[in-house]
Order: C-alpha cells, then structure tokens, then sequence
C-alpha cells in the first residue's frame, strides 16, 4: 500500500494517454501551441514521472506558425506495437498543414519519425488499436445528422498495418451516453472478458466533464451504454468543489510484481483542473491517477470512493517521491533543459546559447505576446498556485530600439501578465508591469530601476501577485496583482499557465538572461 499526490504531473499537462511496455510506463500529453510538442513521460511506478522527450521535438515535423492559444495539437494517443511506440494526434488552426497524424519511435525519448498524415477522416482526438494484425483508428466528429445541438460522435475506421491507408467503411460507434451528450472526447478501446470496451470522455472539458463507458462483443459495435453512465464524475459536487473538469480517460493494466505479468487491475489517466475559492486556478487541465478495479465484468474507477482525490492510498504502488521545489538554470549547458517551452516553433533565429557562454540571449525582435507571430520567448509550466519566480538578465538595446525584456505569465495572447525592463532616454532603466486581460492592456505600475543587469521577480499566492525588480542591492517594487481574471473560468480556453522570459524590438537589440529560479512555496 502507497500513498501518493495528485496530480502526477503537475501543471498544465492535459489529455493524458498511457500505455505500458514491460514494466514501464508512458504518458503523452496535449500541448497545443508549445513547442516542443507532445511530451513523453516515463515511470516504473505510476506515481513518480520523469520527462524523457518530446514526439514532436522539430520544426520540418509540423507546422504551429500562426496558431492561436488553445489550437495546434490536441488530445494525443501513445501505444507501442512491435516494437514500435506509436503517437497519433490532430493539429487544430493551423495555417499549413492540419488533421491527424501519425509519429513513431524505436525509444520514447526518440528521436520520432516523421509524421504519416491521415487525411481521410476529420474530426479530434484520434486512438489506435492494435488487435492482432489488424490496426484500428478511432476518434470523434459532430455527428452528421445530429440530434441536439454539440452532439458528437465515435468512428472507427480500419487501417492497413504497414500504410495506415483506411481499409473498408468508416463505423459509427457512439453517440452519446444520454439524450443531450454533449462534445465526446478522448475515446479508446480495449478488450476485457472476451468483449469491446469503448471509453470516451462527454460534457464537454469543463465542469459537466465525465468518463463514460459501453460494451460491444464486436469492434464495430454495437455498442450497449454502461447502465450507470457516467462512470466517473465531479459534476454533481457542486461549484466549490476543490477537483473540478474529471474527464479524458485511458486505462493501463497494472504490472504483478512477482511475475512481471499483468496483474488483474489497472489504473486510469485522467485529466482534471483544482479549484482555488471555487475558481479554476491558472494551472489548467492536470494528469491524475486513479486505480481501477472490475466487479461483474464491470469497470470501477477508484473503487470505494469513486472520486478522484488528491491524496491517494492505494495498493500497488509505493509511497509518492518528493517532488522537487526548486528550479534553476544558469544555461551554461550546451541544449535547454527538457522542460522548456518555445511558442509555435524552436525559434533558434530568436534566442541563442552560445552568444554569449553561461548566458541566454534573447534577441528583441518585431512581435508581441499579444500577436501570434514569431515571439522571443522561453518558458515552462507553472507548477504550484504558490511560487516565486526570478529572472536575472540584461537588456542590451538603445532607447530608440523600443526594446524591452522581462517575465511572462501567460494563459493567451489576450490573457497574460508581464514584468519588463526596458532602457529610458536618460541612459537608465524603466521596470513596467502590465496586465492584458480579455485582449485589453491594464498598466499596473512603473518605476525607475538602476540601468545594468536586474531580477525581475514574481510572488504568486494563490491569484495574487507581487512583482518587483532587485539590483545592486536594493529591491524596487512595481505592482500588486489580482489574477483571478486569468483563470480558464474567466478566459475560456484549453491551456494553463506558462512563465518565462521573452524579448521585443526592433530587432537591434537582445536581452542576455544569466538565470532562472523557480521555488513552490506549498
């Protein structure tokens, strides 16, 4: 019996999809318009994950440039079939390119292939089966002929082993556990006692999210509704509920630790949002766990509570690792650290490592972290409601260059929190702080800062924030912050927060960042 915390993978790390090879574990989740995109985790105990790689981790793989927030790659399946891990995913607003895709690697950490676009089905949120020596994709579309405003859909279409090409019509699964199911999401399929288990996820990602399953003896259907549909949900816990979203499932059979077989139970990945007062908290959409056990050939998720929680005892796993609080990087090494984040693409014309060694050089280019384009910005997810962030750069840009560099935190283009130094006339330095909510800029404050390197720092508890700006031994405050205005109740939209450093100019100028500290205060 172990205990461990929800979430496993803190911070905005949606639509989680596992699957087991040998006595290891993997996840993928959605990254939308991140880059690199799609990462892989990788455990031998469910509860303590190490990120390995990413399965879109190059520019030439697919095409982000121009995406909005909360489009770009959605809702990502891992399975492995001979010796072969398999990524399907959809690429959603894209200006190139878009649909579902198919990667694969010898190695979760990769490198990942090239994709195989499968062009002849729309719709999000694609799976694969593997049963045998027949390969099959599903996924979900609003339904042809639908009844009731947002009703969804299920298909299934066979593939050809070797070209993915469609073999044969394309199935209609599912469409809705009740009458007025709504946005079906993230379905898979599974054998269990000789039958077909479809899982899928209805309500929509908000507060109506909910796990949902049937049953067929075929593939193809058709397919009998659980009688106690939903299987797992916090709908009906009301709005101040501390675990909200409960939806987007997969299942995973657990490993006997005697035999190294599967045992018979399992465990579910699944995405959900924590609440702060009853808001949504700027974290997003986050991967649990619970355990699964089957009772009459019926599958249970969290069997005797039927909740997701966020402490955990449960047999089969070891007590949870401490996680790490604290973050650094100084960039004296020779690539980024895994859990950096660009927007849309690698972005190796805007910033640099090895300009200037130990450092990490910014170049204050055209673009705005309220325009889609191009964007000088790195930054990671952010883990806790209760951090503080801090940046030590220096902005090297005459005033003319209209450049400034600084911190990030952003949700969207229309929703995010800036702290920016930038040069002033004089030949000193001007720190601002900046609020952009609902697309419109709210100025929170500004002060005088000595010219030269500084540290720009963020103190988040819980939606309030404290900004200011230290330097040759003095602490500048600039502004008071309320956030709630930021959360995805407010904003709408798929993706949690980030928080980085980013650059804009004319292009003649650079920001030189010597480090980045991260402290969770929990």
């Amino acid at each position: 019996m172990g205990r461990y915390r929800n979430p496993v993978l803190p911070g905005c790390h949606p639509d989680p999809s596992v699957c087991r090879v040998g006595d290891e574990y993997f996840i993928v989740t959605s990254t939308f318009e991140y880059f690199p995109g799609l990462p892989i985790h990788r455990s031998s105990n469910l509860v303590d994950w190490e990120l390995i790689g990413h399965a879109v981790h190059r520019d030439d793989q697919v095409d982000l440039s121009g995406v909005p927030a909360s489009g770009g790659l959605f809702a990502p399946t891992i399975r492995y079939n001979n010796g072969r891990f398999h990524v399907v995913c959809t690429l959603v607003h894209g200006t190139g390119r878009q649909g579902h895709f198919l990667v694969t690697a010898r190695d979760a950490a990769g490198p990942w292939s090239q994709p195989l676009w499968l062009d002849d089905i729309g719709g999000i949120d694609p799976s694969l089966t593997f049963d045998g020596d027949r390969v099959w994709l599903c996924g979900t579309r609003l339904a042809e002929q639908g009844e009731w405003a947002e009703q969804t859909e299920v298909w299934l279409s066979e593939r050809d082993p070797v070209s993915f090409e469609a073999i044969g019509p394309t199935h209609v699964l599912w469409r809705g556990a009740l009458t007025g199911a709504r946005w079906a999401e993230g379905p898979h399929l599974f054998r269990h006692g000789g039958r077909w288990l479809l899982l899928a996820a209805e309500g929509g990602t908000e507060r109506d999210h909910a796990v949902i399953v049937a049953f067929a003896d075929e593939i193809t259907g058709p397919y009998t509704g659980d009688p106690g549909n939903p299987r797992l949900t916090h709908r009906d816990l009301g709005a101040r509920a501390p675990i909200i979203n409960v939806g987007h499932a997969d299942l995973v059979d657990a490993v006997d630790g005697a035999s190294g077989a599967a045992a018979d139970s399992g465990w579910a990945t699944l995405l959900a949002t924590h609440t702060l007062d009853g808001v949504a908290s700027l974290l997003g959409r986050q991967t649990h766990l619970v355990p699964v056990g089957w009772e009459a050939d019926r599958v249970l998720f969290a069997p005797g509570f039927a909740r997701v929680l966020e402490s955990v005892d449960a047999a089969g796993v070891p007590d949870q690792a401490e996680r790490p609080t604290h973050f650094v990087d100084h960039f004296d090494a020779p690539t980024l650290e895994l859990g950096w984040n660009t927007l849309r693409s690698a972005g190796a014309e805007r910033m640099s490592l090895s300009a200037r060694p130990g450092h990490l050089r910014l170049v204050a280019g055209p673009g705005s972290p309220a325009e889609t384009g191009p964007l000088a910005f790195l930054g990671r997810r952010l883990p806790s409601m209760r951090v503080t962030v801090a940046t030590r750069l220096e902005l090297s840009a005459p005033a003319s260059a209209r450049a400034e560099a600084g911190l990030l935190l952003r949700l969207s283009e229309r929703d995010h929190l800036t702290l920016v130094v930038r040069a002033d006339a004089a030949g000193g330095s001007t720190a601002e702080a900046r609020l952009t909510v609902a697309g419109a800029e709210i100025a929170l404050g500004a002060a005088s800062v000595p010219a030269g390197a500084a540290e720009l720092v963020l103190e988040l508890d819980g939606f309030d924030a404290v900004l200011s700006v230290r330097g040759d031994g003095t602490s500048t405050p600039i502004a008071e912050a309320e956030l709630t205005r930021l959360s995805p109740d407010v904003t709408g939209g798929f993706v949690g927060a980030w928080i980085g450093m980013f650059a804009v100019g004319d292009g003649t100028g650079h920001a030189d960042v010597d480090s980045f500290e991260l402290s969770v205060r929990d």
